[in-house]
């Protein structure tokens, strides 16, 4: 039986080999700036330097984001080397990837709003 992340992972996976992943920082941000992004997913261990990047961004945008394990087991998710950050940019993946993350006010948001200067 897959747990919910093991299943966001092959749900991933899928997303890469139907082409709608942008990987990496620079190219999630292009992503997000471009309106193709649905769903920004980041590393739990990113820096705080890379959510800095991402989280200005995000702050006045619709796109769901969430965190979900290390870099090296995101980058994994998609035949790479270790990811800070992707972003999903076909809502038919971004939708059931969700499902399977929920919200994490207490982690997640504290980290944007570190990296977003504390406010």
């Amino acid at each position: 039986m897959k747990n919910g992340s093991g299943r966001v992972f092959e749900l991933l996976g899928l997303a890469q080999r139907a082409g709608v992943v942008e990987r990496g920082v620079d190219a999630t941000r292009r992503a997000v700036r471009d309106g193709r992004a649905r769903l920004v997913l980041i590393a739990e261990d990113a820096s705080t330097a890379q959510l800095k990047k991402i989280a200005g961004l995000l702050e006045h945008r619709p796109v769901p984001q969430r965190q979900l394990g290390g870099q090296e087991a995101l980058g994994a998710a998609l035949g790479s080397g270790p990811l800070s950050a992707v972003a999903i940019t076909l809502q038919d993946f971004a939708e059931p990837i969700l499902h399977y993350l929920p919200v994490d006010r207490a982690g997640y948001r504290d980290g944007l709003d570190e990296a977003r200067g504390g406010q």
